[in-house]
């Protein structure tokens, strides 16, 4: 886990080596390139291609093939479309000459129009609840076996927390405030591209939520399959964004989760979707 936020910019910003052309690298853990590094790589690509005035304000994503965090990722950027008021770029990621990715990205001329949204949900707010380092400080004390967590780029504190020694199923739904440690410029591209990194963690943990496994269960194979991302509003992510998550189907060795992003006003300001793959194992 990274724990300085400029580490983790400077993964996820790419290196540009021609107009549509970009070149991103990939911190040594976990042994499979993470996939929120990968969408927030992408839209940085993409978003560098674009005029200023243009805003992302959606992406749909395929995860084709686990990354090599040892490799080198290339990503280029195809301009399908620059009209009045939106534009569209598709991005593919590849290593060794072979797709791990690809994504559609849309992007919007900011207009005034009509306004609406679903309510927040009813949660206690971050002040309350333990960050992820209190926690793991907490547990490895009690269990006697203790060494000092690091202190994280993101901060996430956990509603609904799940024990991984003792996952018992539960409704598929869950909420975690985060927001990065450090205080970070205005400028909104840096703050999606934050987000989409975010956006991929605890979603497929929320497809599992019904049954006896967690992300570190042995039994259990988990990749995420297709990822969907929709920006609404501007938004700060060094300020504590609720990701509300649940997870209305899984079949066919597939789990189905959405997740919507708020404020602490209450604003929604972004949504996602994603499919993961969740198949049990014959060992």
């Amino acid at each position: 886990m990274l724990t300085k936020l400029e580490d983790l910019l400077n993964y996820l910003e790419v290196e540009r080596i021609d107009k549509y052309l970009f070149i991103g690298r990939s911190p040594e853990k976990p042994r499979r390139v993470f996939g929120g590094q990968v969408l927030s790589q992408a839209l940085n690509a993409a978003i560098r291609t674009v005029e200023g005035d243009r805003i992302a304000h959606s992406m749909h994503a395929y995860f084709l093939r686990g990354g090599d965090p040892g490799r080198q990722i290339v990503y280029e950027v195809d301009p399908i479309r620059d009209g009045k008021s939106f534009a569209t770029r598709r991005v593919v990621a590849t290593q060794d000459g072979k797709a791990i990715f690809n994504t559609s990205v849309s992007f919007h001329v900011e207009e005034e129009g009509l306004e609406h949204q679903i309510t927040m949900p009813d949660v206690p707010p971050p002040e309350e609840l333990e960050t992820d380092r209190e926690h793991w400080e907490r547990t490895g004390q009690q269990q006697g076996d203790y060494e000092p967590p690091r202190v994280p780029a993101i901060e996430r504190r956990m509603i609904d927390r799940r024990d991984n020694n003792n996952p018992v199923p539960d409704q598929p739904r869950q909420h975690t405030w985060f927001r990065v440690n450090e205080q970070l410029s205005d400028e909104l591209a840096l703050h999606q591209t934050l987000l989409a990194y975010i956006s991929d963690v605890s979603l497929l943990g929320t497809a599992l939520r019904p049954h006896p496994y967690t992300g570190a269960s042995k039994a259990i194979q988990l990749a995420s399959l297709d990822h969907g991302l929709w920006f609404h509003r501007p938004f700060r992510v060094d300020e504590y964004l609720l990701y509300t998550m649940d997870s209305p189907t899984a079949y066919g060795s597939r789990g189905f989760s959405r997740g919507s992003f708020y404020n602490r006003e209450g604003a929604l300001i972004a949504s996602t979707t994603q499919e993961s793959l969740m198949r049990l194992r014959d060992d």
